[in-house]
């Protein structure tokens, strides 16, 4: 038998249209799956427990644990570790009564865990909620085979350069429109705040957009999406890839980021722009410290994203500009003209903590 015979390529899952078999939901019983942010600070765990009735607030579930030694998050001689809901929306796969929650993680003091940023994101979004913060994120990521190679690309190469693939159309040109399309109507089922979604620069990346929303509920609503995501892409036998710059795109290949947009109250009024320019100037000061947040490894991963290349900034030093996509912090033309509206800060990697970046923004420019 000839070498080739084993160079094929691994299939992709058989998409699942009815993974139910027509077994509608329970009329009154409730399917709750807890889900949480392991030890890695980036990658999402889930479980499924059955309640009698559907509660009517989040603070009405019950909190529940897991084994924190197999998510990076204790020792085995002490593993247990506390599911405590957080946010609650509902589950656009099962239906009825059915929802998911999102947990913080606990220690077995019932403190925060090291990856449990969203406790201390609480407290800054309270302590500046005057200034009503609201933030959009736009999540980009990379479709992978089931082998790790970037979907539709060729397995012995490379496709053609960059240039028609961001907002594609045509199946020369973009792949995967199926898993975008499901991940779209499951994050308005779940009532996510999904503004958008469109083919990115670099073939078989994606992006959608979250917001707008206001203090904690940016973080809540950007790990759903991104759980509904990889949930959608499973059926599909899809892996998504939410590494700002992979090894096989470290060539002449735009990264991943998340780009995150924030204004106040003041900034959304008109004569804003002084309030946007003096966030700016504001940002500048913690430009160092904030490039050890905007990833989960303490900025390693976006020195290889950052280089300003690809439209992006250097990360070793902080600029801002009107419709520049080479700045570390861009004023879109429109808000310019207009005088008011919000600024985007380019520089959060596509695996960033939102919790993380949208806390640090906030108490650089309010609470500093």
């Amino acid at each position: 038998m000839s070498q080739s015979a084993f160079n094929v390529h691994l299939p992709l899952g058989t998409p699942t249209v009815d993974q139910f078999l027509g077994i509608p939901p329970h009329p009154t019983k409730c399917q709750a799956t807890y889900i949480w942010i392991d030890g890695t600070g980036e990658n999402l765990r889930n479980k499924t427990r059955t309640l009698n009735t559907r509660p009517v607030k989040v603070e009405d579930y019950p909190i529940w644990n897991y084994d924190g030694s197999s998510c990076g998050q204790a020792q085995g001689r002490d593993s247990d570790r506390y599911l405590k809901p957080a946010a609650v929306f509902p589950d656009p796969f099962l239906g009825g009564h059915n929802v998911l929650l999102l947990c913080d993680t606990y220690d077995h003091l019932m403190k925060p865990t090291a990856t449990n940023h969203r406790a201390k994101c609480k407290e800054i979004m309270d302590k500046a909620a005057a200034h009503k913060p609201m933030f959009g994120m736009e999540q980009e990521y990379l479709m992978l085979d089931r082998d790790g190679y970037p979907l539709g690309w060729p397995k012995n190469g490379y496709p053609a350069p960059q240039g028609p693939y961001y907002c594609g159309v045509g199946a020369n040109k973009v792949v995967g429109r199926e898993i975008i399309e499901t991940h779209y109507r499951a994050c308005l089922a779940a009532g996510l705040e999904i503004a958008g979604t469109n083919a990115e620069v670099t073939p078989g990346q994606w992006e959608f957009q979250i917001g707008v929303c206001e203090g904690i509920a940016m973080g809540d609503q950007l790990w759903i999406a991104r759980f509904l995501l990889h949930r959608v892409a499973e059926q599909f036998g899809v892996i998504i890839s939410l590494d700002p710059k992979p090894q096989v795109t470290i060539g002449d290949w735009n990264g991943a980021g998340c780009h995150t947009n924030f204004s106040t109250e003041t900034m959304r009024k008109p004569g804003g722009i002084a309030a946007i320019n003096a966030a700016c100037e504001k940002l500048s000061k913690t430009h160092k410290e904030d490039m050890k947040l905007y990833d989960p490894n303490g900025g390693r991963d976006n020195l290889r994203r950052l280089t300003g290349r690809h439209e992006t900034s250097s990360v070793d030093l902080f600029t801002y500009g009107v419709a520049n996509r080479g700045c570390s912090v861009r004023i879109p033309r429109q808000v310019h003209a207009d005088q008011m509206g919000y600024l985007e800060d380019r520089r959060p990697s596509s695996n960033v903590d939102p919790y993380v970046v949208t806390a640090s923004i906030t108490r650089s420019t309010l609470l500093m």
